[in-house]
């Protein structure tokens, strides 16, 4: 059995071994023999490093609507594709986690080890076989795509991003990197609950119809900050929210300690003030995963008493906090009721109705679907549309993979996410067992994860550009932390 699931989450599987072999590596030997004269590459996981750093800088203050963004994305493409292209031999170099964490402490080797993380954490990982097979299948789909033309502006997209989780599971690999990457996104994230709360605070107009017009809530006025819509507000903010939770912890100084803790605070508050139901239900899923994987995280360090309680007494709490603050709190109390009025919450009745219809779209390509991206889905849905119920997506993301890339796509998700949140757990153990802190990262990551993933059940502004850098961002934290199985790593250092 232990085997079965070994073969299911690619525990075992490496790609070192397959690339010493490879003609293609050989074939390049020629730009890597350049790359190791170039200046400007021998800190080239840095300056991928600035270019990840500015689309979390700008990404909530670009509209979609503007190229800015995209034509970064596309530098991100661009710059990683040169640097996997001269890559050298990365079998040379290793170090342990105990060398790596003392270099990364010696101002000398500072700089160094920025430009070169070291190669404990390998390029390509179980994660990467992954995406690439799930972007294989998007190829598939935008190839026999009834919509040939719409499916490949969604493709395209999506190959930009799967590219931008590649740099970012590059260039994270270096603990500083890491740290600071998190640390400029968690900025912008604070900046933007910021003039959130100021909405709140002077009153702000709605852009569109985001309440049911006869709800008690519909007087409360939902902030959407820059992005210029609450639901997606909410989404942006679950991955601060658990970031600076656990950067509390990560981060060493008390200076960057309480900012983190001021974080906290200020996204929470604009989470709720967003009023968006789906950030709600992500953001319960958050906290029930962040207090139990911290508690696992501590509970070595516990009284033996506490070892058995502290988990259920602390999830209890929550609830409790949870169950009261919706009982006392009128506007809360308004808009979590609706949830259960089904087809009496107008929001309801337009997502169920569209729900229905995306059923239909399956039921007729259920194999491969219409093809990736919104513009392919906005081509066919209407003639699937119920009437008044027009819409530009499927408003549920296991719904919206199954519509664009059929079945197989979405097995393909599936697994991408079992093998992604096995990955994390596995490495959270092994730093734990040696008390590192940069395990907080995988923390929050893997209960972000869930959190958004929650949260896509009920809402699709997951495919929102300001949303889905910040899920491969995840995604891409967790491979980073990836390592060589010990059998495979020992008889590579023999060859």
């Amino acid at each position: 059995m232990n085997s079965i699931w070994q073969n299911l989450t690619l525990s075992t599987l490496s790609f070192q071994q397959w690339r010493s072999a490879s003609y293609l590596h050989r074939f390049l030997s020629p730009l890597r023999r350049w790359r190791q004269s170039s200046f400007m590459l021998r800190w080239g996981d840095l300056l991928g490093a600035v270019l990840v750093s500015l689309v979390f800088a700008i990404a909530p203050f670009v509209s979609d609507d503007k190229s800015s963004l995209a034509v970064l994305l596309t530098a991100c493409a661009g710059f990683w594709v040169l640097l996997t292209v001269s890559d050298g031999d990365t079998g040379n170099d290793r170090h342990t986690a105990n060398e790596l964490q003392t270099e990364l402490l010696s101002p000398q080797g500072f700089w160094q080890t920025l430009a070169n993380p070291g190669r404990s954490s390998p390029l390509a990982t179980p994660i990467h076989f992954l995406v690439v097979l799930y972007w294989g299948v998007s190829a598939a789909a935008t190839a026999l795509s009834p919509v040939k033309r719409a499916a490949l502006t969604g493709f395209s997209k999506l190959t930009l991003y799967l590219i931008l989780f590649a740099l970012m599971a590059r260039v994270l690999r270096s603990p500083r990197v890491r740290s600071w990457v998190i640390g400029i996104y968690l900025h912008a994230a604070l900046l933007v609950s910021s003039y959130g709360i100021q909405q709140k605070i002077s009153g702000v107009a709605a852009l569109a119809t985001w309440v049911d017009p006869t709800s008690p809530s519909a007087k409360e006025p939902r902030v959407y900050s820059y992005l210029g819509n609450p639901n997606l507000l909410a989404a942006y903010l679950l991955p601060a929210i658990a970031l600076s939770l656990v950067a509390v912890f990560a981060w060493r100084r008390w200076g960057p300690k309480l900012l983190a803790a001021t974080m906290l605070v200020v996204n929470a508050t604009c989470l709720y003030y967003t009023g968006s139901r789906g950030g709600w239900i992500g953001f319960a899923v958050m906290a029930f995963v962040l207090l139990a994987l911290l508690f696992h995280w501590w509970n070595v360090s516990l009284p033996r008493f506490w070892r058995t309680l502290a988990l259920p007494t602390g999830l209890g709490l929550i609830a409790a906090v949870i169950v009261l603050a919706v009982l006392v709190v009128e506007p809360l109390r308004d808009r979590v009721s609706s949830i259960f009025v089904g087809r009496n919450d107008s929001s309801n009745n337009f997502r169920i109705n569209v729900w229905g219809a995306v059923v239909e779209m399956i039921k007729d390509r259920p194999i491969l679907g219409i093809g990736p991206g919104n513009v392919a889905f906005n081509s066919i849905y209407p003639r699937y549309q119920r009437p008044r119920f027009s819409a530009l997506s499927a408003y549920s993301i296991p719904l919206e993979i199954a519509v664009e890339t059929g079945i197989i796509g979405l097995t393909c998700f599936a697994w991408l996410l079992l093998v992604t949140l096995n990955l994390g757990w596995s490495r959270l153990q092994q730093l734990r067992a040696v008390r590192n802190q940069d395990g907080f990262w995988l923390i929050g990551a893997i209960a972000t994860l869930l959190g958004l993933l929650s949260h896509g059940f009920v809402d699709t502004v997951w495919y929102r550009p300001q949303v889905n850098t910040l899920w491969w961002l995840m995604i891409a934290l967790i491979a980073s932390y990836y390592t060589l199985p010990a059998e495979t790593q020992t008889a590579l250092e023999d060859v």
